[in-house]
């Protein structure tokens, strides 16, 4: 299992993150067209079912619940023009929404 970062992505981890801070929480919500929805946000503290990941000093803590939807995912950040966001290169979804801010797996259906 893992999940891991990009480069740009950790360079934008390393300056979202305040100091202190455990690490990333990368999780999935139920919602939108596709399924299911990326959440990204810092991460507080380690829960007891968290899973944590490391890549190159910059820690991804993962909910049990979404660890199956989100292993093996890539983490990025793009700029383009005024917009800046995180991507992610997940092999487990099947697919997208036009937006790509939702997507579905063939796992979708066991949650």
């Amino acid at each position: 299992m893992s999940i891991s970062l990009t480069d740009a992505a950790i360079a934008r981890v390393q300056q979202f993150l305040p100091e202190g801070s455990v690490g990333l929480r990368l999780g999935v919500r139920k919602t939108g067209c596709s399924g299911w929805a990326y959440e990204i946000d810092e991460a507080k503290e380690v829960r007891a079912d968290d899973q944590v990941f490391e890549d190159r000093g910059v820690k991804v803590v993962v909910d049990a619940s979404s660890l199956p939807l989100v292993n093996g995912t890539e983490i990025d950040f793009k700029r383009e023009g005024l917009s800046a966001v995180f991507t992610f290169r997940n092999p487990n979804a099947v697919g997208e929404c036009g937006c790509g801010e939702s997507f579905s797996t063939v796992k979708s259906a066991d949650f």
